[in-house]
């Protein structure tokens, strides 16, 4: 057909445009590009040719998902091509000033709709719920499921996780007694770790049932009833009646969509005592000025993997908290890091591929096609800078100006507990727990 024949010369100089050999095979046996190459993509619907030829690879990990396209090849090979069948930085906005606004009206009109109480909580379900069997395959141990911080390079990711729960806590300055809340609580290790290790009185928060099952099972076996507790329960509602000394938030500002921003650090703001201290672990967009990732790679992950997700670029996650009546007080950019934690899951996930559709029963295929692009995918993501990772300290500033002695306040004006300096952050600190200098751990 003339329409098919369009699509070979596109398709063909994109595939010659590629840093490694890739094939690809049409419906019929025809095929293009070299024998024997590393990549073999096998078309089974034309409208993957089309995709190809347009360069829309958030479209082509759409029809892999749905049967429609086969991948034969390492996923790290896919995603080395994968930048080059681009047809544009995905991170810009689009071109043309009616272009603009379209795209602009159409994000807008999807934030209306997105973040109700009811839809988050079915939006956070749809991912967190998928199975937890599944997600222990290749998670670590404690199945933290967000950037590790690898503080030596030869740690493993069960190693460079404990890292980053203690990079959390040693920020923080926790110490004993403390109220700490955990907003986002996922799993419980930064939760268990700060009760465990720091001696804080913790409250995590969730909206995954089965996550605040697994919690409140390990706070059982674990003896922490009365000192560590995990609710279910939308950030929104936290009581506020008794501020706490430290919040945490880690991997959830994705969740709470870019309107409703000004409303999330308002809330934790009111949770924080005068001179405490927040710590915002979250994805950030690369591009200053887009609303999602073009290529049809935002539209992937709000169809197969998060719905309701949405990043913002670090300047507007500070001006944001600022306007909150937050201080921010350090930041610090893990963007290699997350990288280097989705290739270790995805070879996790690799290695124990027939365990996941054991796991997954009936519908394993779909779930673990769009778990391995999104993983992958995501990984490439981080390393091309299109998406990025900050942690921000902030402080509920007291109004207090005078020098003050002890509480880790060294210099006058400081208005809450940071020291204006890093050191204590890394200050005996290898990777491994250790309690603030001068605190015993209980």
């Amino acid at each position: 057909m003339l329409a098919d024949r369009m699509l070979l010369q596109p398709a063909e100089q994109r595939l010659a445009a590629l840093p490694l050999s890739c094939a690809v095979q049409l419906p019929g046996g025809r095929r293009i590009g070299p024998a024997g190459a590393t990549l073999r993509l096998v078309v089974r619907d034309m409208r993957a040719l089309m995709h190809l030829a347009q360069g829309a690879i958030g479209r082509l990990a759409e029809d892999y998902v749905e049967g429609r396209l086969e991948i034969d090849g390492r996923l790290r090979d896919l995603m080395a091509a994968a930048p080059a069948l681009l047809a544009s930085d995905p991170t810009a906005p689009r071109s043309g000033r009616m272009a603009r606004w379209m795209q602009y009206t159409r994000r807008a009109l999807w934030e209306r709709t997105h973040h109700s109480r009811a839809r988050d909580a079915a939006q956070i379900q749809h991912h967190y719920d998928v199975s937890d069997d599944f997600y222990a395959l290749w998670l670590d141990p404690r199945r933290v499921y967000s950037c590790a911080y690898f503080a030596r390079d030869t740690m493993d990711l069960a190693q460079a996780q404990e890292a980053k729960l203690d990079h959390i806590c040693r920020k923080l300055l926790l110490r004993p007694g403390e109220r700490f809340i955990d907003i986002g609580a996922g799993w419980g290790g930064l939760l268990l770790w700060a009760a465990e290790h720091y001696g804080v009185d913790a409250t995590g928060i969730t909206l995954s049932r089965n996550q605040y099952l697994h919690v409140n099972r390990l706070i059982e076996q674990k003896g922490l009833q009365g000192r560590v507790r995990m609710l279910l329960q939308d950030y929104r509602d936290v009581d506020e009646s008794q501020p706490f000394d430290k919040v945490a938030s880690v991997g959830m500002v994705e969740h709470v969509g870019r309107p409703n921003l000004p409303l999330y650090f308002a809330k934790i703001r009111r949770l924080l005592r005068p001179g405490g201290l927040l710590l915002n672990h979250g994805i950030t967009a690369g591009g200053t000025d887009n609303p999602q990732l073009d290529g049809g790679m935002g539209d992937f992950i709000e169809k197969y993997i998060f719905p309701g997700g949405q990043l913002v670029h670090v300047g507007v996650m500070m001006d944001t908290l600022s306007r909150g009546g937050l201080e921010a007080l350090d930041a610090e950019c893990l963007r290699p890091h997350y990288a280097r934690t989705l290739w270790c899951w995805v070879d996790a996930l690799e290695s124990r591929i027939d365990e996941a559709r054991r796991v997954l029963g009936e519908h394993s295929d779909k779930v673990l096609r769009a778990y391995r692009l999104y993983l992958a995918g995501s990984a490439m993501g981080f390393e091309q800078g299109w998406i990025s990772l900050f942690q921000i300290l902030g402080s509920r500033p007291d109004g207090v100006v005078e020098a003050r002695a002890g509480a880790g306040t060294r210099l006058r004006a400081a208005q809450c507990a940071y020291p204006f300096n890093r050191d204590y952050m890394y200050r005996g600190s290898a990777g491994r727990a250790a309690a603030p200098a001068g605190e015993a751990v209980r």
